[in-house]
């Protein structure tokens, strides 16, 4: 029982990678919040996790909803981790993209982390805790479509680092974690349909998607004591898409 005693918020974690996330905390004994903005799928799952799940509607855009969600979390005792996982994705070249369009990706990945870390900083100061920002292998790299994606994603990495240069003196680590393709639902949504991902498992040396539950039980080790010294760091599971280069 890794996390025994923790108190977790974890944004997105109605589904795909959030939810995976949140069965693994609750398998390791900490005590979840569920944060997102799918109501029916968010409540349905905290119900299904039991009596250390808590479903709460949040929009990681909003500030008020942040300061709601950080209160009903605190209920459940001293917030220790902090899951930064909400995010969307948007298609398009860079001429088409709409300001709409690219601020939509901005105020979710990016903003949403930004608030999430300022709003726990209270929280975990006395007594410290780990932020874990979801970032992507778009911000280590960029890729043609996703101007606004990768923006967001480098930028979430930028800021991982600062804050844990930051807050390491009141005990608090902060990690991104870099997953590449994962079977979720982000991609179908983003494109309006399905999408096989079978010729995108076989550009990777492990040959294969990425399933959610890896990267819950990545996200796992940054949560647990086990980590304890690691902050600022990049933790990429991307099956080795990033071992690599445009000319091999």
């Amino acid at each position: 029982m890794r996390l025994t005693g923790k108190v977790a918020i974890i944004t997105g974690a109605a589904r795909g990678q959030g939810a995976a996330a949140a069965r693994r905390f609750v398998e390791e004994g900490a005590r979840v919040l569920i944060a997102d903005v799918a109501d029916e799928a968010g409540k349905a799952l905290a119900d299904e996790l039991g009596e250390n799940a808590v479903y709460q509607h949040l929009d990681v855009s909003s500030e008020d909803d942040w300061v709601d969600a950080v209160r009903a979390a605190g209920e459940l005792g001293r917030i220790e981790v902090l899951v930064n996982n909400a995010g969307v994705l948007h298609f398009s070249e860079l001429a088409d993209t709409s300001l709409a369009d690219y601020e939509r990706v901005i105020r979710v990945n990016q903003i949403g982390t930004f608030l999430g870390m300022r709003e726990v900083i209270p929280a975990m100061s006395d007594g410290g805790g780990s932020i874990i920002n979801v970032s992507s292998v778009e911000g280590l790299g960029g890729m043609p479509l996703l101007v606004a994606y990768s923006a967001s994603k480098f930028a979430i990495r930028g800021m991982t680092k600062v804050a844990a240069m930051e807050l390491g003196k009141r005990g608090i680590r902060v990690n991104s974690v870099h997953p590449g393709a994962i079977d979720t639902q982000m991609i179908p949504d983003a494109v309006g349909g399905p999408v096989p991902m079978e010729h995108v498992g076989e550009r990777v040396a492990l040959g294969r998607v990425g399933q959610p539950s890896e990267i819950a039980d990545l996200v796992v080790f940054l949560a647990s004591d086990e980590s304890s010294y690691c902050t600022g760091a990049e933790f990429v599971a991307d099956g080795g898409a990033t071992a690599t280069h445009s000319l091999a």
